[in-house]
């Protein structure tokens, strides 16, 4: 919309003129063209009738300079490949350089017909030109053109179309014809304009989540990633590194995503990294320190814009997470943590005062998302934020509210989203970007602007390269000179530029499939009260607040956008790994309890297999049938505090009174001191059996039968044991002598008496003595048996 109307815009430029010059020329065309009909040879009718078929792929790899100067040679180096079947004779490589274009919008319809044969201009001939003998079927070959800028017949200012083209011939058409063609842009500013464009171009640091929300259980807390991906994005030449390298060459505006920043200086120390269902010890620590040393040295003295932590996914809060209670609470602090992270570890002041939703695509739901953290600048896109202007206006414009929205232009943002692994591609896409950014300028060169490019958030190493490879190209400052966010949202806005924010029905289809559903932000929210009950009863909160925390809000990032593959096994390992500590503070089962009499003692058992104590916690015990069972004289609920150490149980004692027979169902339950369950209710089971008065009796009556019983057997066991002591008292005084001497032991027979052999007398002296004394009627010492 705005080039609809470019070459109004135009005004009095340099190129403007030109078109009129070009103007009597095409008006003398048809007398032109009908004189020389008769004459043109067949190479001519076989040029003018292309079709525009190719046959031959032209690449070009590099153009030096990309934007040259009067006294320059330009030097153009790429591959020609014949891709038809038939080989081709007589083949040349030329160089054409095509009339000026008329804007931005020219730039853009000359792009979509880069590599058509057909209508093209006349090489500029002579010398400039390489040529093969032969190109067979298949075969590449690489050429390299060098052409004094003076020979181009670039006269006037602008951006110029440049073709590099291969003609030859063929065993079917013995005639040059133009069998391939690849174009491009020359950007031609010899002097610097007056009003030089500010260009502002942000440089993000942000990548996808690495860290989980498990940690040791020693006191460093050691961190366990997820994975070990990120040694290859800091090693040399991968894409974080890369990033870094090169920003630190360019006059960029950082803007850094805090979490990568905590990750990486978590990777710096001792961490561990999943490996099935264990970890394994990560040994990248030399690739970290190093890359956030050279980040550290890249951005002192630079801009940095620090995201809210976890970059969060704006537009995903805003379409669904605010149907969710407590989604949009998670802001404030990610963004407080953001400045912390950056200065704690870059040593360096960031802005926390710029929201960057995905590819700038805003309505009102999401300019209110991302201004309730604190944020009063939105970083959109031209795509979204739409002008119906001749020119490109500065990119800061208020929108209502205290907030300004920063206008990304989209051409320049979106210039290298396309794969730039080929040189070809990336050289392409970075005379574009130079012929665009040029164009921009000569819109109105009197009216100085200032215009921000905001890439993709997550750029690979090649189109890092290239994104470098273009800044450098305006190096020079002739058309733009080099800016920062911050003075870019400070700019004085344009008067005729749009302040009004789409609706949400123009919000791109595209980027609202690929949102968080609002499941997602349902399973966060469980997550983060779970969290909040599970930190409300520790004696050390902060060692799971900030692991929990973080990875809440990685949860919710915009990384996450097209991978609901990897977005919700998070989201599921984060919450599981948090069910797991709140269960190691739980009640241990207890089987069915008997109840014997009118009251007993309940215990209950709270067991602590955390490594930290836990405490404002209430144990609470009910009774299903009060009125068979009470529980500590309550009719409702007994409850008891609880505060355990690290690695104990405690057992808890309730007294239960037993007013009727029978099974009761007993609930434990414990709670937080704010009246939330905690953890999951324990049942068991209490068998009431009330002993009655009368049993009572019988038992008194059979106790007292055994007593009786005990003394009568004690009594006659003494009376046996006092007439066996006097029977043996006569043979103790004829055995011994009055005196004491021993008297005669022979065994005498009496007359009379009659005894056979082995008959023993009892009353005899020789008989032997009893092996042990008398039973004592004392008590027994501790631990003697005592048969009675």
């Amino acid at each position: 919309m705005a080039e609809a109307a470019e070459l109004q815009g135009m005004g009095h430029s340099p190129a403007r003129r030109w078109l009129r010059r070009r103007a009597s020329l095409l008006a003398g065309a048809p007398l032109l063209a009908g004189l020389l009909a008769g004459t043109a040879t067949p190479a001519a009718h076989a040029a003018a009738e292309a079709t525009g078929s190719r046959t031959v792929d032209v690449s070009l790899d590099t153009i030096s300079p990309s934007a040259p100067v009067k006294g320059d040679t330009l030097t153009i180096s790429g591959t020609v490949t014949n891709e038809g079947k038939k080989t081709i004779t007589d083949a040349q490589v030329d160089l054409r350089v095509g009339p000026p274009l008329s804007g931005r919008t020219a730039i853009d319809d000359a792009a979509k017909r880069s590599s058509d044969a057909s209508g093209d201009v006349a090489p500029v001939g002579g010398k400039y030109k390489v040529s093969f003998p032969k190109l067979a079927s298949g075969i590449s070959q690489d050429f390299t053109l060098s052409v004094p800028v003076s020979k181009l017949g670039l006269d006037e200012e602008g951006v110029y179309q440049l073709g590099v083209s291969l003609t030859g011939q063929t065993s079917t058409a013995r005639y040059d014809q133009v069998l391939g063609i690849q174009r491009t842009f020359l950007p031609w500013q010899p002097e610097a304009t007056d009003k030089r464009t500010q260009l502002t171009y942000l440089w993000p640091l942000i990548s996808s989540a690495h860290l989980s929300a498990e940690t040791g259980s020693d006191d460093q807390q050691t961190p366990v990633f997820t994975n070990d991906d990120l040694a290859q994005e800091f090693a040399p030449g991968g894409r974080l590194e890369q990033m870094v390298s090169l920003g630190n060459q360019l006059p960029v505006t950082w803007v850094i995503d805090p979490d990568l920043l905590a990750t990486a200086d978590a990777m710096t120390r001792k961490y561990r990294v999943k490996s099935g269902n264990s970890t394994v010890e990560g040994k990248n620590q030399a690739l970290a320190t190093a890359w956030l040393n050279a980040l550290e040295k890249a951005v002192q003295g630079r801009k940095v814009v620090a995201l809210p932590f976890g970059d969060p996914d704006l537009a995903s809060l805003a379409h669904r997470g605010v149907h969710v209670s407590g989604a949009l609470s998670h802001l404030q602090p990610a963004t407080d943590v953001a400045w912390k992270t950056v200065d704690t570890i870059l040593h360096v002041k960031p802005s926390v005062d710029f929201a960057w939703p995905v590819d700038g695509a805003i309505d009102p739901s999401i300019v209110d998302v991302a201004t309730s953290a604190g944020a009063h600048k939105v970083i959109t896109r031209s795509d979204s934020l739409q002008d119906n202007l001749s020119y490109t206006p500065s990119a800061a414009r208020p929108i209502g509210g205290g907030t300004t929205a920063v206008v990304a232009d989209t051409r320049l943002s979106t210039a290298f989203q396309a794969d730039m692994a080929e040189a070809a591609d990336s050289t392409l896409a970075v005379q574009k970007f130079l012929a665009q950014s040029l164009a921009l300028t000569l819109q109105e060169p009197e009216n100085q602007r200032s215009v921000v490019v905001a890439p993709q958030r997550m750029p690979t190493a090649t189109q890092a390269q290239s994104m470098a490879r273009a800044l450098h190209g305006l190096d020079p400052e002739r058309w733009t000179q080099p800016s920062d966010l911050i003075a870019a949202a400070a700019a004085k806005p344009d008067a005729d530029a749009t302040t009004k924010v789409p609706s949400s029905s123009r919000y791109p289809k595209k980027l609202r499939a690929q949102e968080l559903p609002t499941p997602a932000f349902l399973e966060i929210k469980d997550t983060q009260d779970r969290l909040d009950s599970f930190k409300a009863i520790l004696s050390a909160p902060d060692r799971v607040d900030a692991p929990f925390g973080n990875a809440i809000d990685r949860a919710m990032s915009a990384s996450w956008r097209g991978n609901p593959a990897g977005a919700k096994p998070y989201r599921d390992t984060v919450d599981a790994y948090l069910e797991g500590l709140t269960a190691e503070v739980q009640l241990i089962k207890k089987s069915v309890l008997t109840l014997s009499g009118r009251s007993a003692t309940i215990p209950v058992t709270v067991q602590n297999q955390l490594l930290q104590g836990v405490g404002k916690l209430v144990l609470r015990l009910k009774s299903d049938n009060p009125t068979r069972l009470k529980i500590d004289d309550s009719r409702t609920v007994a409850e008891r505090p609880i505060k355990i150490d690290g690695g104990h149980s405690q057992s808890v004692k309730f007294t239960g009174a037993g007013n009727a027979n029978g099974p009761v169902l007993v609930t434990a339950q414990l709670y937080t001191v704010d009246g939330k369950p905690y953890g999951e209710p324990m049942a068991f089971q209490v068998r009431v059996s009330e002993i009655t008065p009368t049993v009572m009796l019988v038992i008194a009556g059979g106790v007292l039968l055994l007593a009786l019983a005990g003394v009568k057997m004690y009594s006659r066991r003494k009376r046996t044991a006092a007439r066996k002591e006097a029977a043996e008292a006569p043979l103790t005084q004829d055995a011994f002598g009055t005196d004491g001497s021993a008297g005669n032991a022979r065994d005498t027979q009496e007359p009379g008496s009659t005894r056979g052999a082995g008959d023993t007398d009892p009353g005899q002296p020789s008989d032997p003595g009893p092996d042990t004394g008398p039973e004592s009627a004392d008590p027994s010492d501790t631990g003697e048996k005592v048969d009675r």
